[in-house]
């Protein structure tokens, strides 16, 4: 049986900060993955981006790095 993990998610304001993340995650140095917003968490649109909680540093700083906006990072246990 699959057990939930600690994960980092980043949300955000709006679709289209979202969205920008996401195609800079394509040309890489933006590790993890775009998910629903968990029920958990009460977020300004519905797309968030997912890692690993060890990971959040990484994705924190790499969003700062380019600039790319985003609301607030929470941990949460996702599947």
């Amino acid at each position: 049986m699959r057990s939930k993990t600690p994960k980092a998610v980043a949300t955000f304001a709006s679709s289209s900060d979202a969205l920008a993340v996401e195609s800079q995650a394509r040309s890489g140095g933006i590790p993890g993955r775009a998910i629903p917003v968990p029920s958990e968490i009460a977020a300004g649109c519905g797309i968030a981006w997912c890692v690993p909680a060890a990971e959040r540093d990484v994705l924190e700083a790499a969003l700062r790095e380019r600039g790319l906006a985003f609301e607030s990072m929470h941990e949460v246990y996702l599947y």
